[in-house]
């Protein structure tokens, strides 16, 4: 019953927005839409005042990395009809530096959902009143959620006693803190732990 609705919804969208949905699907009872990201601010006008849709509430917008695809990222947009009891999920695939409509004007609430985006993942939102960082430091170098950033990060933050102040420095690992026994969490240990003779049997 509740696929049947979003069929219909779905058929809906794409009849009315012929130009800019790429494609739509029904899985798992929810309906997700794919669109061409330069009509983006057109097409959410169109949700969120379309009779048939009224998706009056953002509820979220997040983003995906896949790097080997050459366009990199999906921008995802998560909306709800308080009216109609329905839920839709948006996406739009853009490239590495290409530049997506901010949808503030529309729906404000994506103000800080844009800044968290552009924070972790490098998308500049063209039309944003106020695109900066929000989870990170303002000197922060790089963007966390991309599948190419290093699990250490570039730079360490301290608090330095003798300067009394905060102090950035390059991450330094010693290497032997990157050599790891996944045998036993107790090394040097005098006693033998189950299953610690699986050891003694991968080196025979």
């Amino acid at each position: 019953m509740v696929d049947d609705a979003l069929n219909e919804l779905g058929a809906l969208i794409e009849v009315k927005q012929m130009d800019v949905v790429v494609g739509w699907e029904v899985a798992f009872g929810e309906l997700t839409v794919t669109v061409r990201p330069e009509a983006l601010i057109g097409f959410v006008e169109f949700l969120k005042t379309d009779r048939g849709c009224r998706l009056s509430t953002l509820v979220d917008i997040t983003a995906v990395d896949y790097p080997e695809r050459e366009a990199r990222f999906d921008v995802v947009y998560h909306f709800l009809s308080m009216y109609q009891n329905h839920r839709i999920r948006v996406k739009a695939a853009v490239e590495e530096r290409e530049m997506v409509p901010s949808i503030v004007t529309v729906y404000p609430a994506a103000n800080w959902f844009e800044r968290e985006i552009f924070d972790m993942f490098g998308i500049i939102f063209k039309g944003h009143p106020d695109l900066r960082r929000i989870l990170t430091d303002y000197g922060f170098r790089g963007h966390p959620l991309r599948k190419d950033f290093p699990t250490t990060g570039f730079t360490e933050v301290r608090y330095d006693e003798v300067e009394k102040r905060v102090v950035y420095e390059p991450v330094s690992l010693v290497q032997e803190y990157r050599q790891f026994d996944f045998m036993s969490p107790w090394e040097g240990a005098e006693y033998v732990l189950p299953g610690d003779e699986k050891a003694d049997g991968a080196k025979g």
